[in-house]
């Protein structure tokens, strides 16, 4: 059991200190039940921190706020859409804080999933998956269906080329083409805003 924890521990701490876990990234390892016991003990142990049942991160602290930085409810969502094979998207005020085009903090993070209905408290969080038709968010990147989340939410009429290009500097090129090619059953008008997303020059 100590020399699983200690492989398992040097993997948590080659991880990004935003990314969030679970006992089956750690299964070519031990087994799922000798995993789930040594994420148990390591909480119990404060050096990972638990964010809801079988969820765990690797928090970094921040001197320059004095406590340790708080979990990211995107890259959980990442998780749990990973755990259950879920393709997922985030959409309305989520999409658009993704992609820069809103500066609200979120309290309340609303994702579009292939799989059922479900809603997460975090603190004062609320993470909400709702369920759509799988087709909606099929063969297409996460960053794809964000922007077309994105799109949908703001509405034809308050996309402007200030939006447009907010949207552009978010994506790199292979990202750009992807969008072309990923999102040509959307409605023609989204579209449109996309080839002018894909096909525009970044100022």
């Amino acid at each position: 059991m100590s020399s699983y924890m200690e492989i398992i521990s040097d993997k948590i701490n080659d991880f990004d200190s935003h990314k969030v876990f679970f006992a089956n990234d750690f299964l070519d390892i031990a087994s799922n039940a000798t995993v789930r016991q040594i994420l148990k003990r390591l909480a119990d142990e404060r050096k990972i921190q638990r964010i809801i049942d079988g969820f765990y991160y690797n928090p970094r602290y921040s001197e320059l706020i004095g406590e340790y930085e708080a979990v990211s409810i995107h890259e959980l969502a990442l998780a749990i859409a990973r755990k259950y094979n879920w393709n997922i998207a985030p959409y309305n005020s989520t999409a658009l804080n993704l992609l820069g085009l809103s500066t609200q903090v979120p309290t309340h993070y609303k994702y579009i999933s292939s799989g059922r209905y479900k809603e997460y408290k975090i603190g004062d969080t609320i993470l909400e998956f709702k369920k759509v038709n799988p087709g909606e968010i099929a063969n297409m990147s996460l960053k794809t269906a964000t922007v077309i989340q994105a799109i949908k939410s703001l509405g034809k009429e308050n996309i402007t080329n200030e939006v447009i290009q907010k949207i552009r500097e978010n994506l790199s090129e292979k990202e750009r083409k992807d969008l072309m090619n990923e999102s040509k059953s959307v409605p023609s008008w989204i579209y449109e805003v996309i080839r002018e997303i894909s096909e525009g020059k970044n100022e």
